[in-house]
């Protein structure tokens, strides 16, 4: 693994959120680190590790089969991908926002953290 220039780590990003969207809980994890998690910000581990970021994932897809998060904007910043994202759980029903904070060892992502 070598490391990866800006526009790189904004594209994971993205890949990571259209896998997301397409409730592809494997293809999402494949750009994860082994040890990698989801968090609040600066808090408690959500998901640990990338069989605990799958299971997960597939938990709460099959809970919220039409969840959708759509990018309000992007920023970078050295090893760092923040992203606005607008969450829809289901047409028309709950929504939030959230940023989310992705975390890079080289061209994988090691950590992401939630604030919401």
């Amino acid at each position: 693994m070598s490391a990866i220039d800006t526009p790189a780590r904004i594209a994971i990003a993205r890949q990571m959120v259209a896998h997301y969207n397409a409730q592809d809980a494997d293809a999402y994890v494949a750009l994860m680190t082994e040890d990698a998690c989801e968090a609040g910000y600066r808090g408690a581990v959500l998901r640990e590790g990338r069989e605990g970021v799958r299971s997960g994932l597939k938990a709460m897809f099959a809970q919220f089969p039409q969840n959708h998060a759509e990018i309000v904007s992007e920023q970078a910043f050295g090893e760092t991908v923040l992203l606005h994202e607008k969450v829809e759980r289901a047409p028309g029903g709950e929504a939030f926002e959230v940023m989310s904070i992705y975390s890079f060892e080289n061209d994988k992502v090691s950590r992401v953290e939630f604030i919401r």
